[in-house]
């Protein structure tokens, strides 16, 4: 009984508070010219404010104890996912305060002074459609809209360049995981440690894979890698032996990348079947594909040994995801393994292959 006549209660407070918000509007209409009709509910207990209203609260039961009425400012209705509010730069006094200390009275009057005239853009810059500013808001959707224009088609180029898919469970705990890119300290940068730690966890992921006892996060493709590589392979000779062995089972990009990378090295870049390949005193390295860039296995266990007492460094451009299931080169002989991450979730880039 007593719960049923609380409810009452509130129910008649409520009948009360809007009988007299009203009451409010009808005489501010009637009243004064500069008061705005449309009001405003905020809070739990539905208060009217009215829009630019000087009107002293009302004696009504329902005013006098929910509230009384305030203004607003128009400006608060505009976007807030705006960027210069949220852009953390100069203010106009201290932007002012600079200028004067470097002698000038304004901006406009410094950089007359500094920038050439012949160099001086009068038109403004027009950018067309792009001219005017947009909200982080505006921005995103016309950028989806833009997205969504594009043909994504099934791709079967191979030879390095494959599709991904990344399980849920690892983009989110893993890759959108904020513990990589936010400080725990005061004075980190905010990305830094997360990547160091996230660098030294790929390393030891890639040492696992290929077999060997260290590796690097260079961010090179593939193909640079295999010419840096080869430049290892020659600085470790002492530039003493020119020649530079490639299997032919290699993908076409990597090969052209030696051979660019050799002009400027002094060095022979020679393309042929490794089987045959003549592992001679003035060859520095050998470069093979595991798998090949036709998708075949082949086992270079034989060729690694071979070249190995001919103290001729092998190097191996290899697949890092199909090391889940074949015999890691560091076990078969393997000097230099090198070789894309693309295969780890980097989707094919809208104007290349990937990055």
């Amino acid at each position: 009984m007593a719960c049923r006549r609380s409810l009452r209660q509130v129910g008649s407070l409520l009948r009360r508070a809007a009988a007299s918000s009203e009451s409010v509007a009808a005489s501010a209409s009637d009243g004064a010219a500069t008061v705005t009709k449309r009001s405003l509910w905020v809070s739990a207990l539905r208060t009217p404010v009215i829009a630019g209203s000087k009107l002293a609260t009302q004696s009504s039961h329902g005013l006098s104890r929910l509230g009384g009425v305030r203004s607003i400012s128009a400006q608060l209705l505009k976007p807030s996912d705006r960027f210069e509010p949220r852009h953390n730069s100069l203010t106009p006094a201290e932007i002012d305060t600079m200028v004067k200390a470097c002698g000038f009275a304004s901006l406009d009057d410094m950089i007359a002074a500094t920038v050439p005239k012949a160099i001086v853009r009068k038109d403004g810059m027009d950018l067309g459609v792009y001219h005017e500013g947009m909200t982080e808001s505006q921005f995103l959707k016309m950028f989806r809209e833009m997205a969504e224009q594009n043909k994504v088609a099934k791709s079967y180029i191979g030879m390095g360049y494959y599709n991904t898919h990344v399980p849920p469970v690892i983009l989110r705990n893993l890759l959108e995981n904020p513990g990589w890119y936010t400080q725990y300290t005061p004075y980190q940068a905010e990305i830094s440690q997360g990547r160091l730690e996230s660098l030294l966890n790929f390393q030891t992921m890639v040492c696992d894979l290929t077999g060997m006892q260290m590796a690097n996060a260079s961010l090179l493709d593939e193909a640079t890698a295999a010419a840096e590589a080869m430049t290892m392979c020659s600085a470790v000779a002492r530039g003493k032996k020119p020649r530079f062995l490639v299997s032919a089972k290699c993908h076409p990009q990597t090969i052209a990348v030696c051979r660019s990378r050799a002009d400027g090295l002094g060095l022979t870049v020679e393309v042929g079947d490794e089987a045959s390949f003549e592992l001679g005193k003035d060859v520095c390295g050998v470069l093979l594909q595991y798998p090949a860039t036709d998708g075949s296995i082949h086992d270079y266990k034989s060729l690694a040994q071979k070249a190995s007492d001919a103290k001729v460094k092998v190097v191996v451009a290899t697949d890092l995801l199909a090391l889940t299931q074949l015999a890691p080169p560091g076990e078969w002989g393997a000097d230099i393994v090198i070789g894309s991450a693309q295969r780890f979730g980097v989707p094919m880039g809208y104007g290349g292959p990937h990055a």
